[in-house]
């Protein structure tokens, strides 16, 4: 499946969607490797089978084996991470903000890649999974290491249409279904 077949399959109610889609392929705010780790972060982030196929078909050709294992790295230490760290901040007992968190977390540390695109990874896949500690974090690292705010806010945008692709995949499924 490629990310035109994806586009295919929204409704006439996603019409955004697609444009948006679409728009992601020309963007060149971000590196390529930064781009479409980002893709496969994110697609792999909204948990639909169909939009990490396509995403993933259409972000493959431009990585290299070691970049695709870092944004699959990236999405899966953010799982963990976006849980725990979205407990502690929404917590109303502070003394868990106080405790080691006791998780492994040693790819954050040797991604694989350049340290920068890994937390542009990471900081799209916590935008996704809604977690304040994760986002500042990240964000902080970002703007340290020289990342403009434009670019925080194109790998946020990615994150975003690629949460909505999901999500419209599934209405427009429900519409089928509907019709039938």
């Amino acid at each position: 499946m490629s990310i035109d077949t994806l586009k295919s399959r929204l409704g006439d109610f996603a019409k955004d969607v697609r444009l948006n889609l679409g728009s992601m392929a020309t963007d060149e705010s971000l590196t390529a490797q930064q781009k479409y780790g980002l893709i496969v972060a994110c697609a792999i982030a909204t948990r639909n089978n169909d939009v990490k196929k396509a995403l993933i078909t259409e972000a493959a050709p431009h990585l290299s084996p070691e970049a695709m294992s870092a944004a699959k790295a990236a999405v899966s230490i953010m799982s963990m991470n976006n849980v725990y760290y979205r407990f502690v901040h929404l917590s109303s007992n502070d003394q868990y903000g106080t405790m080691p968190a006791k998780l492994r977390m040693n790819v954050i540390g040797k991604p694989g890649v350049d340290k920068v695109d890994f937390e542009l990874w990471s900081l799209a896949v916590s935008a996704i999974n809604g977690c304040g500690m994760c986002i500042d974090s990240h964000e902080a690292i970002l703007r340290k290491a020289g990342v403009t705010a434009e670019m925080v806010q194109t790998a946020v945008r990615f994150a975003s249409i690629i949460q909505s692709a999901a999500v419209a995949l599934e209405a427009s499924e429900l519409e089928l279904e509907a019709a039938e």
